[in-house]
């Protein structure tokens, strides 16, 4: 009898308990982004705290669905990965001027309806431009993300952006011990617990942030126990052309850095990323984005802040994550839930956030290192890059005189840098005029010593993973 073939780690199904465990982990990395973007355009608009209340419990609805339809996926919708899916950010500034102007929120759901329907139209053709994401460019881009992450676990770990206390030493402190229970978890635990190592840590500041003063759960009594989201709760979408176009322009900076998320999952979990399931992800993604407009939310991408925790823990089954979007699903239903994990002090979340942020970063430049350095100008394609993707990291209002669609696609550091990396290699590796030599090099990684083919590539992978 033959022996069945062996499940990819991608398609292991742990046990119940660490299902459970290595979800809530990916919920809890993700919550304190997944509610900002309601949050700040909901507040931009001078929303009354009912309506806040549902546009949060509607985003946590539907960024459990699209984590299914991503990560278990149906026909050609989904990357079948372990991505997790929130709200974009890089829809934050375009979705306030709409919501603040004449449209108000109707005007919001049918550019999002638009965007996610042309998404879906244009998925194969960035399905096929997977050969101009060469380890060069990937390296970066994951790179950028890790690095571009930090000010957001270093606002995390000081209180919080706009906090009253923010920089207080006390939350640094907190942040600090969650880091070091982290880390002694990941280093001398046992297999199990170095897993759930940022869970662990996370608990842990929870217990010693009750008793010190930092956060209390009096507001979970306050909460409804159940609330569902209905379609079109704030009116029939209306489509006005400016606001289309101006989310049609986030759409393509959402599929630029959701290419570049799903490739470096695909990196991290050794099954590299083809340009059929990079379609397919992106269709999902574009699937999601017309549900949450229909649902009364915004649209939606891979959220980096997750591939962090799938490169730290090494668990990299996907099921794990439909388990966290599962959960997701289930605070979208019961606010209650959803009330216990929001009062989470922002200081044990930073602590977190510092290992799997910079886990991301460490991961792009183990990319980088299968790449040729030596008479090329690869090294100009990674420092341009990089500097491009972090300027507006460091001065956040760098692009702030320029027209509103310029600030779309370069006041994210990660679609800015992504869109550098890729035209530089362009420019540098692929026009001609380049020395032949340096043309392999450049577009494909350093084949392991004693075997070219692709399993060989693949094996190593999965040994530095």
């Amino acid at each position: 009898m033959a022996a069945s073939p062996p499940v990819h780690p991608v398609d292991e199904v742990p046990p119940l308990a660490q299902l459970g465990a290595f979800g809530l982990q990916h919920v809890l990395a993700m919550y304190a982004g997944a509610v900002a973007v309601p949050l700040i355009v909901g507040g931009a608009m001078g929303l009354s705290a009912a309506d806040l209340a549902y546009l949060i419990t509607a985003d946590l609805l539907m960024c459990g669905i699209a984590t299914l339809i991503q990560c278990v996926g149906f026909w050609r919708f989904g990357i079948r990965l372990p991505i997790m899916q929130g709200c974009t950010f890089a829809a934050v500034a375009p979705m306030v001027m709409i919501g603040t102007g004449s449209g108000g929120l109707p005007a919001i759901y049918g550019s999002v309806i638009v965007s996610g329907v042309a998404m879906i139209l244009l998925a194969p053709v960035f399905g096929k431009l997977l050969r101009f994401f060469p380890p060069l460019v990937t390296g970066t881009v994951i790179l950028i993300i890790g690095l571009s992450l930090m000010p957001v676990a270093g606002n995390w770990a000081a209180g919080g952006a706009g906090a009253e206390d923010f920089g207080r030493p006390a939350n640094i402190a907190l942040a600090a011990f969650v880091l070091v229970v982290v880390l002694v978890a990941q280093r001398f635990g046992p297999p199990l617990l170095s897993r759930i190592a940022v869970l662990a840590g996370i608990a842990a500041g929870v217990a010693v942030a009750v008793p010190l003063g930092f956060t209390d759960f009096s507001g979970v009594s306050q909460a409804d126990w159940i609330g569902v989201s209905t379609p079109f709760h704030f009116g029939l979408p209306t489509f006005e052309t400016g606001a289309i176009v101006s989310m049609l322009i986030v759409a393509l900076v959402c599929m630029t850095e959701t290419s570049g998320d799903f490739i470096a999952v695909g990196e991290m979990t050794g099954r590299k990323v083809d340009p059929r399931g990079l379609a397919d992800g992106l269709r999902a993604d574009g699937l999601s984005t017309v549900l949450g407009g229909v649902f009364n939310t915004f649209p939606y991408t891979a959220f980096a802040q997750n591939v962090g925790l799938v490169g730290m823990t090494r668990v990299r089954s996907r099921w794990v994550v439909a388990a966290a979007g599962g959960m997701l699903v289930l605070l979208g239903l019961l606010p209650k839930l959803g009330a216990v994990v929001a009062a989470i002090p922002a200081p044990v979340l930073g602590g977190a956030g510092l290992v799997m942020f910079g886990t991301v970063a460490a991961s792009g430049l183990r990319t980088l290192a299968q790449v040729e350095f030596r008479d090329n100008h690869n090294l100009t394609v990674v420092a341009i890059s990089v500097a491009v993707g972090l300027l507006p990291v460091g001065v956040p209002t760098v692009y702030d005189q320029f027209p509103d669609w310029f600030q779309t696609v370069m006041h994210s550091g990660i679609s800015a840098g992504c869109v550098t990396a890729i035209v530089l290699n362009l420019l540098f590796n692929h026009l001609p005029g380049r020395s032949a030599a340096a043309a392999p090099e450049a577009s494909a990684p350093v084949a392991p010593a004693g075997g070219a083919g692709e399993d060989a590539v693949e094996q190593t992978g999965e040994k530095q993973v």
